[in-house]
């Protein structure tokens, strides 16, 4: 299956750099997802979570409160204010968690997209 290059980038630095089959984004006007070669674009993005499915089958979320995205036929580049990995890899799901959820309640958006946001980090916690 094709495959394309993802990154996440905020001003503290990197936060995800790796090859994604597909990606979901919270866009502005709704989520949204991408594959390889999809049509160039610029967005911007919401308060939510953005879901990576990795070359190797894998799900990762990462909490974000805001930023833009940037889609070329095989790169996807997120420039966000602040985000956070959940990830299991380290036993620290239960610390991430709470950091996203912190993350997603500092934001300066509509209640309606923290409510979404925090609940499907909450959904997470209920997956593993």
């Amino acid at each position: 299956m094709k495959t394309m290059k993802l990154e996440i980038v905020t001003p503290s630095g990197l936060i995800y750099e790796g090859e994604a089959r597909m990606v979901t984004l919270p866009g502005k006007e709704g989520e949204f997802g991408v594959l390889p070669e999809h049509a160039a674009l610029v967005s911007l993005l919401d308060t939510g979570v953005i879901t990576v499915e990795t070359a190797d089958g894998k799900e990762i979320m990462i909490a974000i409160n805001k930023g833009y995205v940037k889609v070329d036929e095989n790169k996807v580049s997120c420039i966000v204010d602040g985000a956070v990995l959940i990830n299991d890899e380290e036993g620290k799901l239960a610390e991430r968690l709470e950091e996203a959820k912190s993350l997603l309640r500092s934001a300066q958006t509509s209640d309606v997209a923290i409510a979404t946001a925090v609940s499907k980090v909450e959904s997470i916690k209920k997956a593993y």
